[in-house]
């Protein structure tokens, strides 16, 4: 088949202009470089409340592979992960992580529960979204719920993702507030925020883990609730 000397060259010239426009709209700027995330080890309290840390607790956790940020000597430095687990006065626990990296990388994504308690070898549930009002006169914030299953554990699971500012449920609105992001030329930060207990029926699974994460953030200075809650 014969190609028209015209329609070549301006299939190129469409060619180039698209690839210089995704150049131009590449994002550059680290939302981490200009408001830096709270060191949370030390904002995140070891007792609060009715809540009291207990050592010792193994959390699911994903595995690291091997060339996970080996280009990203920035990310490695202020890459930031917490995992307790926590008691009331009753004796019943939570489990609770929190990861958070300056830029939405592979290490954010293992850690969603659909991932990281899927490579470990529990049945996860289909995920369902819901509505959480932490304070009064505040917008409630949106949470994923879902349970994983492995031989007799029974783990129901809420978190939620932050996506710079914007609070997240999956893939789709994460995408979405990336590209919100990426087109004023910023390279979000992100966390994954878990809670999940055992030993427990679903429905007293959630009031506990409701319980856990309202005293939490009541708990917290209103600059470092904000991290959480965006």
């Amino acid at each position: 088949m014969r190609i028209n000397p015209v329609q070549a060259i301006l299939a190129a010239v469409v060619i180039l202009c698209a690839a210089g426009l995704s150049e131009a709209l590449r994002p550059t700027e680290l939302l981490a470089s200009t408001q830096r995330a709270p060191d949370l080890e030390k904002v995140i309290p070891k007792q609060f409340g009715q809540w009291h840390l207990i050592p010792n607790v193994s959390l699911v956790t994903p595995s690291e592979p091997e060339t996970y940020l080996k280009s990203e000597l920035e990310a490695r430095i202020y890459s930031q992960e917490v995992t307790r687990a926590y008691a009331d006065t009753d004796g019943n626990m939570v489990m609770f992580l929190v990861a958070y990296g300056p830029v939405q990388n592979y290490r954010l994504k293992s850690h969603l529960p659909e991932v990281c308690y899927g490579a470990a070898g529990f049945r996860v549930s289909a995920k369902t979204v819901a509505e959480f009002t932490y304070q009064a006169g505040v917008a409630p914030l949106t949470v994923s719920r879902l349970i994983a299953q492995k031989e007799r554990r029974f783990e129901p699971i809420t978190y939620w993702m932050k996506v710079g500012g914007d609070v997240a449920t999956g893939v789709f609105d994460r995408q979405i507030a990336r590209m919100k992001y990426g087109l004023q030329g910023i390279i979000p930060d992100g966390a994954l925020i878990r809670v999940s207990t055992v030993g427990l029926s679903e429905r007293a699974s959630y009031e506990l883990q409701d319980r856990f994460i309202h005293d939490l953030l009541e708990a917290l200075a209103p600059r470092d609730r904000k991290f959480f809650t965006g």
